[in-house]
């Protein structure tokens, strides 16, 4: 088949994004913003109008807001929605994806099925046992923070500190059970987790490190070293994996940690197959390695790419590599992190971690790679900007919290 004949069945057949999360849908709203004119198609396992997930563990948790749909109005835009569609496979041969529903023809398929949450072994089925990812999970947890009940969370990371938060901010006796040695120990480095770590204790909290979790039983956890606590509610949050088990034996190449192997433009090791968000990995020329990002800025940033790629017939000349961004709201603090940081980098603090606010820099080569921001988001805004340029810094006046980040460079 020629490649005019290709793309011109591509976009009589059309686009088919699996996954209707935020990397989803903001594909599908990208390649109308782009001028594809095709037909687009978008399928959404779960039977709720596609949300943000953010809020889940603020607003729609604490019974603020019913849920947090996106302002999409996908009939005007020609964007077939179709939801409750569970996606079973994937034969490239064919491009069709097969559904419980039956089988879905493609032109181009758009993977965007984002990341399932790891579960606790032996906890499956066990009543009170809870996650945190959809609608559904923070529906059934609303009752449990209204009832006052007594919450232990499994994980103390990013989304086990946002849960803990919420809980106390309930009135919930909150304790946090954290296998490893500290708070975020897969993320930042024990000098800048220990101070992170005493804001449970100050809000109520309590906090064991180094426990790991034998069994759960209704009502209660046991713990490895014999101590039991008991649970109205457990809550597990120990971390999420790309939810791409479906794409075994698609000829789509997956890496060790389970993410679609994605190229700079996003492109799969299948023609006409993409792939962006929490399920896919890229490499950064940026930082020299590839990178799998589980945060909405990579779900809201990646779609352009994709689009620009599809409408440019698969030759689009864009190049993903972002500096990645996420942030926190736990304990009354608002958290920001920018960039990329490796255990070589040289890291420089910026004000006092016991107070307020404070930040971290990490800097490879004389050159800003990441910044954490507790409450100075000033310091993430001048520090994305400057890794973004690449700049070379002065290290004194990274480390002097009284010079703007921006007046850092040489």
């Amino acid at each position: 088949m020629s490649e005019q004949t290709q793309q011109t069945e591509d976009l009589q057949r059309g686009v088919v994004i699996v996954g209707a999360g935020m990397a989803g849908v903001q594909t599908a709203v990208a390649l109308r913003e782009q001028g594809w004119t095709g037909p687009v198609t978008l399928l959404g396992a779960e039977p709720h109008q596609p949300y943000d997930r953010p809020p889940l563990s603020k607003a729609v948790l604490l019974g603020k807001a019913e849920d947090s749909a996106f302002d999409v109005d996908f009939e005007e835009l020609g964007i077939e929605l179709r939801l409750g569609v569970e996606v079973t496979g994937l034969r490239a041969a064919d491009r069709e994806v097969d559904t419980e529903a039956g089988p879905v023809p493609y032109g181009v398929l758009v993977l965007a099925t984002g990341a399932r949450p790891l579960t606790l072994p032996g906890a499956e089925g066990v009543p009170g046992v809870h996650l945190l990812r959809t609608l559904d999970d923070a529906a059934r947890l609303r009752p449990v923070l209204a009832a006052g009940s007594a919450v232990v969370v499994v994980g103390a990371g990013w989304i086990g500190a946002e849960f803990a938060t919420a809980a106390r901010g309930a009135g919930c006796e909150v304790t946090v059970v954290e296998a490893a040695d500290r708070v975020l120990a897969g993320a930042l480095p024990a000098e800048v987790a220990e101070p992170m770590g005493r804001w449970y204790e100050q809000a109520g909290a309590s906090l064991l490190t180094g426990a790991r979790v034998a069994a759960v039983e209704a009502g209660r956890i046991l713990l490895s070293d014999g101590r039991s606590l008991s649970a109205g509610a457990v809550v597990v949050g120990v971390g999420a994996r790309p939810a791409t088990d479906w794409l075994a034996g698609s000829g789509v190449e997956l890496g060790p940690d389970g993410a679609v192997v994605a190229d700079e433009r996003l492109r799969t090791s299948v023609p006409g197959v993409h792939a962006v968000g929490d399920c896919a990995s890229f490499p950064s020329g940026r930082y020299g390695a590839r990178l799998l990002v589980h945060h909405w800025d990579n779900a809201l940033q990646g779609p352009r790419v994709v689009a620009a790629d599809i409408v440019a017939g698969g030759s689009g000349e864009q190049v993903y590599d972002p500096v990645p961004y996420f942030w926190s709201e736990q304990f009354g603090r608002f958290v920001q992190y920018a960039g990329h940081h490796g255990d070589s980098d040289t890291l420089l603090w910026r004000g006092d971690p016991t107070a307020e606010t404070w930040s971290v820099c990490w800097l490879r080569d004389g050159r800003l790679a990441a910044v954490l921001a507790v409450g100075r988001p000033r310091d993430l805004a001048q520090g994305r900007r400057l890794i973004e340029s690449g700049v070379q810094v002065d290290p004194a006046k990274i480390a002097d919290p009284a010079v703007a980040l921006k007046a850092t460079g040489i």
